[in-house]
This record gives structure tokens, C-alpha cells and sequence, in this order.
């Protein structure tokens, strides 16, 4: 369906980046993974996904909060495959915590990762785009995109923005052939939110698995976490044939969290 094709994923050496980058990968496109961490564990992930799937995944170790570093990641997937035909905006970092207590540099780290990192890769990506009459743009929002929450304006600010990101740059590229829009996942099972539920299980006294049904009770009426392959499946379908005319969208995929 991608072959021929290819995707530029920032924060996918885990998670919900690596199940997106993977299943691109297997869709035939090549891929560019990006992440902050030892060259070694993300050059081990691209390497994952060429052995799984027989096609190019490569590894830029680029920090977004970089404007340089990020023109610089730009310009090499584009000399190695001709230009980036898929962005998926990823990454994120989080600060959680009280807004007064909050520091200014972590503050600006947010903004630069979740939100100015997805305008540069966007403004960087629409050229190629345009000239050829396609492209595919997905942001991961959040359902915290849609509501507010205690400890975590960062998240919230950047998450709620990158809506309207999406939403702009929808309306900007409508008539070039390019697609833009923004999944909104409720919560999985990464190793941050595993590891809340063991230290809220260790301070309560009580099994893992008990406090593990009632953090996801609270939030998703399926009762279970929402699964990556599944987002990544999402991803896949918007970069498909049948994506051609959804743009602008913001698409829930929160086991029924935002409908409850």
C-alpha cells in the first residue's frame, strides 16, 4: 500500500511512535525513526523493523528542541529517500507536577517537543509534498486535547494546541493532495503509566492488578488499555486510498473515554 513511500516518526523507539513506524514499515514504506536515547537502542529498533519487514528503517537521533537539529533530520531524509511523503508528529515529553512549581525550562522544553517541533517538521515536509500531490501529516493529540486535568498543563496546553495546528494546516493543504489530522489515544500501557500504577499499588497497599482495573475503569468504559497496534492501525488507514478525503479530523481512539 506504501511502497515507495516515506515516513519520518519522531518519538518512535517505543510506544505508540514505534507501533506507528512499525506498521508503516510493514505497509512497504521506509521509515525514519527519531528519539532521545543511546544511538545504539534506536539504531536496535530501526534494525527491528528492517529484519521484520525487509524494507530501509533508519535511526536520527535529532533533539527536537533544536530548530537546526530538526532542519538537519529533514535534510538527511530527504537526500536518502528524496523527502519525507509521511509525517507523524510523535514525540512528547511531560512534566507533571503544580503550575507554580513548574520551571521555566521544562516549560519551554514542552512547548519545543510537542508543539514547535510538529511546525517545523510540517513547514520543513510541505514542499516535497506539494510538488508531488501527496502527503499525509498525523499528530498525536490526546483526549487531554479535549478536557483540562490537574498537574498537567504542559500536556494539556500542547496537546489542545496541536488540534488546532492540525485543523490550520487541514485547511492550508486541502487542495494540494496532502491530509492532515490528529489521533487522539486515551491511555496505554507505556512504561510511565505501568510504572504510576506500581507506585500507586506499593502506596495503597494494594495488588497491582486491582489498581490496574480501576485506573483503566476510570477512564476507558471497554475496561481495558487502549492497545498501540491498534493506533498504529488507525495511522495506516489514513495513509491509505481510503484517507484521501479525511483531513481536519481529530480522531478519538480512547476505548469510549470522551463519549462517557
Amino acid at each position: 500500500m506504501l511502497k515507495g513511500k516515506s515516513a519520518l516518526v519522531t518519538g518512535s523507539v517505543g510506544g505508540i511512535g514505534f507501533a506507528i513506524a512499525d506498521k508503516l514499515a510493514a505497509e512497504g514504506a521506509s521509515v525514519v525513526l527519531n528519539g532521545l536515547c543511546p544511538p545504539g537502542e534506536g539504531e536496535a529498533a530501526a534494525a527491528r523493523i528492517a529484519a521484520a519487514h525487509g524494507g530501509q528503517a533508519v535511526f536520527d537521533p535529532a533533539d527536537l528542541r533544536d530548530v537546526a537539529a530538526i532542519e538537519a533530520m529533514h535534510a538527511r531524509a530527504a537526500e536518502r529517500f528524496g523527502g519525507v511523503d509521511i509525517l507523524v508528529n510523535n514525540a512528547v515529553v511531560r512534566n507533571p507536577g503544580p503550575i507554580e512549581h513548574m520551571r521555566t525550562e521544562d516549560w519551554d522544553t514542552a512547548l519545543a517537543v510537542n508543539l514547535s517541533s510538529a511546525f517545523h517538521g510540517v513547514r520543513l515536509a510541505l514542499p516535497h509534498m506539494k510538488a508531488q500531490g501527496w502527503g499525509r501529516i498525523l499528530n498525536l493529540a490526546s483526549v487531554y486535547g479535549f478536557r483540562g486535568a490537574e498537574n498537567r498543563v504542559d500536556y494539556v496546553t500542547t496537546k489542545t494546541a496541536l488540534i488546532g495546528f492540525t485543523r490550520a494546516v487541514a485547511l492550508e493543504t486541502a487542495a494540494h493532495g496532502v491530509t492532515c489530522n490528529a489521533l487522539a489515544p486515551g491511555s496505554v500501557p507505556s512504561p510511565a503509566i505501568l510504572g504510576k500504577i506500581e507506585a500507586m499499588a506499593a502506596e495503597q497497599g494494594e495488588p497491582v492488578e486491582a489498581v490496574t482495573r480501576r485506573y483503566v475503569g476510570e477512564r476507558h468504559p471497554t475496561g481495558r488499555f487502549v492497545d498501540p497496534a491498534n493506533v498504529a492501525a488507525l495511522a495506516a488507514f489514513l495513509c491509505s486510498p481510503a484517507g484521501n478525503d479525511i483531513t481536519g479530523a481529530v480522531l478519538p481512539i480512547d476505548g469510549g473515554w470522551t463519549a462517557a
